[in-house]
């Protein structure tokens, strides 16, 4: 059984984010009352989240690609990403890793912040990228991958600076001059990269 502070895990958190390999076992994290962070891969404590998934395990990523939360069939969205990939010129592992990592392919998500559909676009980008219906997934794949492509010119091609925005918005990475030091961007850029390299070798 894993259980360790910050001291023990701060090597390989800082391997994953900058070497996104495929994790052997789900490793969840929490951040106590003196600051220390604590991970694990065996929680006891509902403050435990999840900070990567073990691929090989996920069963959003097994042969079926069944869904419990949305109940849909992720490969169903592949002609619409593939079409979508390529005439953006947006990398379509990319593409799937992002909508994974955003809403698990359910296309009537919803986050707390108002994000909507399989890319999870606030309102107002929605509105900025002519998508009319966030809730349907062409409209929503279209508006996301268009977003992608705008943040990988602006940032010259640097995919987690790219992510970064897409997770924290642009005004923060331009705040900061890069990733912003936030846990769940950083965590958002480790996750999407490590489903990106799985998604190519799939």
């Amino acid at each position: 059984m894993l259980r360790s502070t910050l001291i023990k895990w701060l090597p390989l958190v800082f391997f994953l984010i900058l070497h996104p390999v495929q994790v052997q076992a789900d490793i969840y994290k929490y951040e106590d009352e003196e600051g220390v962070m604590h991970f694990t891969d065996a929680p006891t404590d509902n403050r435990f989240k999840i900070f990567m998934r073990d691929i090989k395990k996920d069963k959003k990523l097994r042969t079926n690609f069944k869904l419990a939360v949305s109940g849909r069939n992720p490969e169903e969205f592949n002609a619409i990403i593939n079409s979508l990939s390529a005439e953006y010129g947006v990398d379509t592992a990319l593409v799937k890793a992002v909508i994974h990592a955003e809403s698990d392919y359910n296309p009537n998500a919803v986050s707390p912040k108002g994000a909507r559909g399989l890319m999870q676009l606030m309102p107002r980008t929605a509105q900025d990228l002519k998508v009319c219906n966030t809730f349907d997934p062409k409209d929503n794949i279209r508006g996301g991958v268009r977003y992608l492509r705008f943040l990988l010119d602006t940032f010259k091609g640097d995919v987690s600076l790219a992510l970064a925005a897409y997770n924290a918005g642009l005004s923060r990475v331009s705040k900061y001059g890069g990733i912003p030091p936030f846990d769940e961007t950083r965590n958002y850029i480790a996750k999407v990269l490590s489903y990106q390299k799985n998604y190519k070798n799939n």
